[in-house]
């Protein structure tokens, strides 16, 4: 944590930031299952996940565990993500990367947010206490479900009109 930040500040800017990296998120999934690149959109889902999952890092732990291992996977996701739409703009198989990439970001995002929920709402803590009960792992498998089928959707109906999907041909001779 940093000096001088109220300890009650950083997890609510850091649960803001997940609130509207997963709202964000969900918005720029609709925009690729119709084919679209809501820019502004995409800008705001992939600057609060990486937030997020770097704002992760400043709450005080014992030792490296699970959501220190969730963070790193969502930022080096969110790197390749970003630079498969803002360095390769999405040019050959960097559209993939980009659309599979946003959509494993913000399913790790919505993953924690399940795991946390469990930990903080007391009729869902009851459920599943050691989050290791039916109610907690079937929450986790509809959601993996879920993101696996807007994952599909999304790979299949998202090729934007004027992107150059194939590399440039071989010079000839």
């Amino acid at each position: 944590m940093n000096p001088g930040t109220p300890v009650s500040l950083l997890p609510l800017v850091h649960v803001i930031l997940s609130l509207v990296g997963i709202a964000s998120g969900i918005v720029v999934v609709f925009g690729l299952w119709q084919n679209t690149l809501l820019s502004r959109w995409t800008a705001i889902f992939l600057v609060t996940t990486a937030a997020t999952s770097a704002t992760g890092f400043l709450f005080f732990s014992a030792s490296f565990g699970p959501p220190h291992i969730v963070g790193i996977v969502s930022l080096v996701v969110l790197a390749l993500a970003s630079w498969g739409l803002y360095a390769s703009h999405l040019v050959a198989g960097w559209r993939r990367v980009y659309t599979i990439g946003a959509i494993l970001a913000l399913y790790l995002n919505v993953f924690v947010g399940v795991a946390q929920a469990f930990q903080k709402i007391p009729y869902l803590r009851a459920m599943a206490p050691t989050q290791k009960e039916p109610p907690f792992l079937i929450a986790q498998a509809v959601v993996l479900i879920l993101f696996v089928l807007a994952g599909a959707v999304a790979l299949k109906r998202f090729h934007p009109a004027g992107e150059k999907l194939q590399a440039a041909p071989a010079p000839a001779g």
